[in-house]
């Protein structure tokens, strides 16, 4: 059996477009940056969404301008950022469509 390749098990490049074919009319995209109390972006910092009970939903790395992105379903969503500049959560009520969201970390 052979290991798998980085780009087998890697999430999707979270600056990419999204795809032309997405109808955002059925679907909902959180998409954002993560940036420093500072107000510097954040690259390579964990991203969590949680679901409205604080329960763990996906995790993805941000991208080297400190973006991110998740598909989800409507409703309320936390977005957990950790990072070596600290960590910060922010509430997101998410509709149908893009719903862009800045996270803030602190130490």
């Amino acid at each position: 059996m052979t290991a798998p390749t980085a780009a087998g098990c890697a999430a999707p490049d979270q600056a990419a477009p999204l795809p032309a074919s997405l109808d955002l009319e059925k679907e909902t995209v959180i998409t954002g940056v993560v940036r420093s109390d500072a107000g510097e972006v954040v690259p390579g910092a964990y991203v969590r969404l949680l679901d409205s009970t604080g329960e763990f939903t996906a995790e993805v790395v941000t991208s080297a301008a400190g973006q991110f992105r998740f598909f989800a379903a409507p409703g309320t969503w936390t977005l957990r950022a950790l990072s070596r500049h600290g960590n910060g959560d922010t509430p997101v009520a998410a509709a149908r469509g893009i719903n862009e969201v800045t996270v803030t970390v602190a130490n």
